[in-house]
């Protein structure tokens, strides 16, 4: 029988591919506008001439950086690489066309960057660890994304608030994971 830990790592794994075809999926179909061959875009923060805005798919990257986190909590570095690689994967196969080397660069990059900083931070204390290591993702993310897809960085205020978000959004579920972690007596992989 599978015990607790691993069943939740696999829900954060399938949660985390599922961030993947909903990112492409958003980023050309939901959003307050959605420009002729671009993003559709919403807005993250109130900005000095307006909304500062990003494409939608922004929601989706910043969850998956702090699900991929989950994963190496639950399942450990290797299957938190699988993971990565796998997201790289489907990002590539299901982009538009137009945008396959930015998502999926983006995304290895990205991930790859929140694992750096995650790793050595995680046994220290799991919601700084998130929040740092989301941050960095979501800093490499935005401008590999922007810079490859519409070779400018126009969104990457929207983009960075955006995903910030998303993981500021998550820290107090981290805050709880974790201390029901310690009142379980459950370890982190």
């Amino acid at each position: 029988m599978m015990n607790r830990t691993r069943i939740e790592g696999f829900i954060y794994l399938a949660a985390f591919i599922a961030c993947v075809p909903a990112a492409n999926w958003l980023i050309g179909n939901v959003g307050s506008v959605c420009i002729p061959k671009g993003p559709c875009l919403i807005p993250v923060a109130p900005g000095p001439n307006g909304a500062i805005t990003a494409p939608s798919g922004v929601l989706m990257i910043g969850a998956a950086l702090v699900l991929r986190d989950l994963v190496q909590r639950r399942l450990g570095k290797g299957w938190s690489v699988v993971a990565i690689a796998l997201g790289a994967a489907l990002s590539a196969f299901i982009a538009p066309p137009a945008l396959v080397i930015a998502s999926m660069m983006a995304f290895l990059l990205s991930e790859l960057a929140d694992f750096a900083v995650y790793t050595p931070l995680q046994r220290r204390g799991l919601v700084r660890a998130v929040l740092l290591s989301s941050l960095a993702g979501l800093a490499v993310d935005s401008v590999v994304f922007l810079y490859l897809a519409f070779g400018s960085l126009d969104y990457l205020a929207g983009q960075i608030i955006g995903k910030a978000w998303m993981v500021l959004l998550s820290l107090p579920l981290m805050q709880w994971l974790r201390k029901r972690d310690e009142r379980l007596g459950l370890l982190p992989a």
